[in-house]
This record gives C-alpha cells, structure tokens and sequence, in this order.
C-alpha cells in the first residue's frame, strides 16, 4: 500500500509539472523545415494575384509582380528578405521575398486560408470578412486545392535554405543555441567571443545571411572565398528576430566559401546565425 501511494504521487507530480509547462509556455508549432503545402500555396497565390506574371503592375495602386507587392512594402520586405531596400524585384527576388514573407505569416497565422486573407488585407482577423476578401480567399484556395505536380514545380523558391544546424556550417569556438518564436525554426546560433568563426561552402549564385539585429547585437567579418569582404554591424536600436544582414551575388554559378568571424564588440558582441540560404 504504501510503494502504490508513492506511484502515485510521483504521477500525480508529474501530471501536475506537465500542466504547469502547459500553461506557462502556450501551444506552440515549430517548423523544422517549410510550412506544409507552402509551394502549393505560392502558387496558388500568384496565380490569383497576377496569372502568374512576374511583370503585371495594378495602374491604380502601383503594386507590381506575380505576387502584386505594394512599393513600400517591397522596400521593406526586400531590406528585410534580401538585404537590400534597393534590390530590384526581378523574377527571382519575387520569389525570394514572396515566399519568405508568406512563411513568415504561416508561423503566425497558422492557416492557408488566413495567410491569403492577410495578403489581400493585412489584416489577422479571423471573422467578420467581407464579400469581397471571402471570395478572393476561396480563389486562392481554390487553386491550391487544384493545383497540378507540374504547375507546384514551377513555383518552387530559387533558394536552399539551411538552419543552423546545418552539418553544412562548420563552427570554431564558443557559440552556443538561443530560442526565439520570431526565427526561423525557433532558434539561433550565436557567439560572443572575438575570433569565433561559422563556415559554410557552398555552390551557388547569392548566398544570404540570415539573422537578428537589435540593441546588444555586435559586428562580425565575413570572408568570401578567404578575402574580407565587409564588416556587419547588427546593432540596432529595436530587436527584429530575423533579417537578412549579409548577401553576396555573382553572375554564373560557382563554389564558394563564406566565413563568419566575431569581433568580439565590446558592451553589445552578440552576433547569430538564423538561416544561410543559397540560389542556384
């Protein structure tokens, strides 16, 4: 009778320590890779936005594109997605900012369905849809659901995404794992002593960096196939969980090194690896 008290009570623990894990961290979805259904969906979207033509421009609101990105939200997504405010919406940077903007909504949002009815509104609500938004949602999906093996392949994203714990990057020195809803797949890798090194070859033509800025992020060199070619700095005056902080591009195709080293800055020396993603 009493070795049976004790069983229970450690289950009774037990269940109680999973409530309370429950209650203080909320449901939660992580993605280890994309979000399901994700090609199917870019498909789907462009082909309701523009039939698919990466050169359509709306007259009236001046949005451009297969995915008719308004001017002031290209430049912020671009500076956000590319690195560059600048950066021209080509046929591939459509699809780079376009596709990393929509899982970025997904991971919020949670649902196909909202995420169209965000593109079209900018808004999360989840009632109280119009006519109008209702119909343009049911187009959406409506060629997500329909969509061909031959037309998901087409709208696959030009990038080669590959997380921090990618046995692709090779890390010297001390770094170490951080948590975060805002990245991609919820962590980080990161270092803060001078000299600490990630290295990742590679063969494309553009290699991104993606990772945080904000008020104790330091600077980092990055090295291109052994030559120092700029030093980043990720200090900001606000925290934004994931941005990209470094790209390269070159005309044709080759094999490239990046290295990332840590300066080590003094008072802010945080510097982190989200995502390194490559084109073809």
């Amino acid at each position: 009778m009493r070795v049976l008290s004790a069983r229970l009570r450690a289950v009774l623990v037990a269940l109680l320590a999973a409530l309370i894990l429950i209650g203080i961290s909320g449901p939660a979805t992580t993605f280890a890779s994309d979000p399901p259904g994700l090609s199917r969906f870019m498909y789907a979207l462009g082909r309701a936005e523009s039939g698919g033509n990466y050169y359509a421009r709306n007259a009236t609101s001046g949005a451009y594109g297969k995915y008719q990105i308004m001017p002031s939200s290209w430049r912020a997504w671009a500076d956000r997605y590319l690195g560059d405010p600048n950066a021209k919406p080509t046929p591939a940077n459509q699809e780079i900012v376009a596709t990393a903007k929509v899982r970025a909504l997904y991971k919020g949002l949670l649902s196909w369905r909202r995420v169209a009815y965000w593109w079209l509104t900018g808004s999360s609500r989840t009632t109280g849809w119009s006519y109008y938004a209702t119909r343009y949602v049911n187009r959406v999906m409506g060629y997500y659901y329909n969509a061909s093996a031959a037309d998901i392949a087409g709208a696959t994203s030009p990038l080669r995404r590959y997380s921090e714990k990618s046995p692709s990057i090779t890390y010297s020195g001390s770094w170490r794992s951080a948590s975060h809803r805002g990245y991609a797949g919820d962590a980080v890798r990161y270092a803060t002593t001078a000299g600490a090194r990630a290295t990742f070859a590679f063969n494309g033509t553009r290699v991104i960096w993606y990772g945080p800025v904000g008020p104790t992020r330091g600077q980092a060199r990055v090295f291109i196939d052994g030559a120092l070619v700029k030093t980043v700095d990720l200090q900001r005056s606000s925290f934004t969980a994931r941005k990209a902080v470094f790209t390269r591009s070159w005309t044709t195709p080759g094999k490239h090194t990046l290295v990332i080293e840590v300066v080590g800055t003094a008072g802010h020396p945080y510097v982190a690896i989200d995502e390194l993603a490559v084109a073809n």
